[in-house]
């Protein structure tokens, strides 16, 4: 016989463990709400700090939009009391204040400078103004021509090494003999003969500072920005020295003056005198050479050829008959040739071709190639680029005679 007490017991410890189970689960439940909701406090107090940090940024912003500009000065001088000269870009002269802040070293004459609107106190002083035009006259990637580049110019390729590359590399040769290194080369010569490439070459072979710039670059509409790019050319290849100065098409500054003149051309001549005063003036140029191009040596200016300024002038003529061989053959090294390509034909069916005409045949004779789907180049191609380009070249220069005759 079954005593009833134990089913009671059982039936109780049974009910208990599920009571015990129940309430293990629901404390489970409330353990992972708990760290939920406390997973999204942690959240919503970061974004309130993210949000406050971007609030205190855009007061500062707007606290700082709403202070008054400031005037921009020029130092002029700084008194023995601390106190400063300036003048204003509004136009008068005041002695103010300095910020204590700003350090004596800085504030020298000349000096540009940020002054308070109000007392004109001087509150910071600023870098130098850089005109973007002239920075970007500087060539920072050195070009790809070098001298092995050039055909048929070893005299002048040997007058430039002399007269700019062994002045920047071995001062100390010109020292012992007691001499100065000329200031600078002039290069001459008709179109197309290869001027712009010996400045090139000489950017790759010096380790100075190249700036390179166009002679139309430096003619400005306005009166007195030509001769301040002139100043500002001069001045960052002083700061930047060793450096070398590359004015190609020299001739567009560089004309003769003349009495009759207009306006514009009053304003070319003031940019002239301000390139013959910074060739020839009182302030040492140092390590600076100047390096010039034109095809017009006719129409410069008999003040820019003088000893002093341009110390060599270099005369780069058409190719002769041994340069335009091997101009053809430096401008076919990377192109795939026929058998029978003869480069003394070719050089000798050329006459008074440039090598800009030879490297125009060159890329015509490629074209004639491509034209007929092959991957050589053959005589016959170069026969029919020469007749093409020459007759060019001959249309444009009876052109060009045709025009100056009826001038």
């Amino acid at each position: 016989m079954v005593d009833p007490s134990t089913n009671d017991s059982a039936d109780f410890l049974k009910y208990s463990l599920d009571k015990v189970r129940q309430l293990e689960e629901r404390n489970r439940t409330l353990r992972s709400e708990y760290h939920k909701i406390e997973y999204e406090k942690r959240f919503i107090e970061a974004e309130k700090l993210k949000y406050e940090q971007e609030l205190r940024k855009l007061r500062s912003e707007l606290e700082r939009l709403k202070t008054l500009p400031l005037i921009i000065g020029t130092v002029l001088d700084v008194l023995e009391s601390g106190k400063v000269v300036i003048k204003s870009s509004t136009g008068p002269q005041f002695v103010v204040n300095a910020s204590q802040f700003i350090d004596g070293l800085y504030l020298q004459p000349g000096a540009r400078v940020a002054l308070n609107q109000q007392t004109l106190a001087v509150i910071g002083v600023l870098p130098p103004p850089k005109d973007p035009v002239v920075s970007g006259m500087e060539i920072i990637e050195s070009p790809s021509v070098d001298y092995g580049d050039i055909g048929g110019l070893m005299e002048q390729i040997d007058e430039l090494r002399e007269a700019v590359e062994l002045p920047l590399t071995k001062p100390e040769i010109f020292a012992k003999v007691g001499i100065e290194p000329p200031n600078g080369v002039l290069l001459h010569g008709p179109p197309g003969s290869g001027k712009t490439m010996l400045g090139k070459a000489v950017a790759k072979r010096t380790n100075a500072t190249f700036i390179r710039a166009v002679g139309s670059e430096l003619v400005q509409k306005y009166i007195g920005e030509g001769a301040r790019l002139v100043r500002e050319l001069f001045k960052m290849a002083r700061e930047k020295a060793p450096s070398i100065i590359f004015i190609d098409e020299l001739d567009a500054i560089g004309a003769k003056r003349i009495e009759s003149a207009t306006s514009g051309d009053r304003e070319v001549q003031r940019t002239l005198m301000q390139l013959l005063a910074e060739m020839d003036g009182f302030d040492a140029r140092g390590d600076v050479k100047i390096l010039a191009a034109t095809n017009r040596i006719d129409i410069l200016d008999r003040a820019l050829l003088r000893p002093g300024r341009f110390d060599r002038v270099v005369e780069v003529p058409l190719p002769d008959f041994e340069a335009r061989a091997e101009i053809f053959k430096i401008h076919t090294k990377d192109m795939g040739l026929a058998d029978g390509i003869d480069f003394e034909y070719l050089a000798s069916i050329t006459d008074g071709a440039s090598g800009a005409d030879i490297k125009a045949i060159t890329m015509e004779a490629g074209m004639f190639a491509i034209r007929d789907e092959r991957d050589s180049i053959t005589a016959t191609d170069f026969d029919s680029a020469v007749k093409k380009v020459m007759m060019s070249a001959h249309r444009a220069k009876t052109s060009h005679d045709t025009g100056m005759m009826f001038a």
